[in-house]
């Protein structure tokens, strides 16, 4: 027997269609609903909590529940990775993205996310610093550089803002300056380093191990 799959994910024996059709019966209150989404259907990817609400509301929602940690890339190359990483912070409810450099990036790999996401654009990886440090925020850089400490084994802080450089290059020389310091993750095959999105989510999510409250209702699986 085929496992259940939740109503948006259509991979691989769900239903054609992402989301749910228009509302049937009497339509519910509250102003966080929208009147067109009860009316034609909601199709968008989102968990089922968010189901019919405005962008507005639930951004305002998520607004009140985000962690303390934040992320930031260098975007001198126009990094594909750069959409994916604003996804994996939207699952895990980063406090904002950053990007430092140029200001368009491409959102393909975001997958809308960066709707719900606060994602803010800084000129030089030393105005993103400016920014954190006056908010008492530690910057923290992801590069095999001497000194690096073990991801594995350091304590994360929770105001935290983990920066990454370009997929190949790595950080900046501007950014490795501006660095309250680095961390490296540990690898042990024959590549000598890691897809940046991939090294983005793991660092993410060692903070979500430390810090994140999972007994609550707050954490879902869809």
């Amino acid at each position: 027997m085929d496992e259940e799959r939740a109503p948006y994910d259509p991979m691989p024996h769900g239903p054609a269609e992402v989301g749910l059709g228009p509302w049937e019966g009497e339509w519910p209150a509250g102003e966080h609903y929208d009147p067109e989404l009860l009316r034609d259907g909601d199709r968008r990817n989102v968990v089922d909590r968010y189901r019919y609400w405005t962008l507005e509301s639930i951004v305002a929602d998520l607004d009140t529940r985000r962690h303390c940690f934040h992320v930031a890339i260098e975007n001198w190359q126009h990094d594909f990775n750069i959409g994916t990483i604003v996804r994996t912070a939207n699952a895990f409810l980063a406090a904002e993205v950053h990007i430092v450099g140029n200001r368009r990036w491409n959102r393909r790999g975001a997958m809308v996310t960066d709707r719900y996401q606060h994602v803010r654009h800084h000129e030089t990886a030393a105005a993103l610093a400016d920014y954190l440090h006056e908010r008492e925020v530690r910057l923290l850089g992801i590069d095999n550089l001497p000194g690096s400490e073990h991801l594995e084994t350091m304590m994360i802080p929770r105001d935290v803002c983990f920066l990454f450089g370009q997929e190949g290059p790595g950080l900046s020389a501007g950014a490795r300056e501006v660095c309250d310091g680095t961390f490296s993750i540990a690898q042990f095959g024959s590549t000598r380093s890691i897809n940046a999105s991939s090294a983005a989510a793991i660092a993410m999510h060692s903070w979500i191990r430390e810090h994140a409250d999972v007994s609550t209702g707050d954490a879902w699986r869809g």
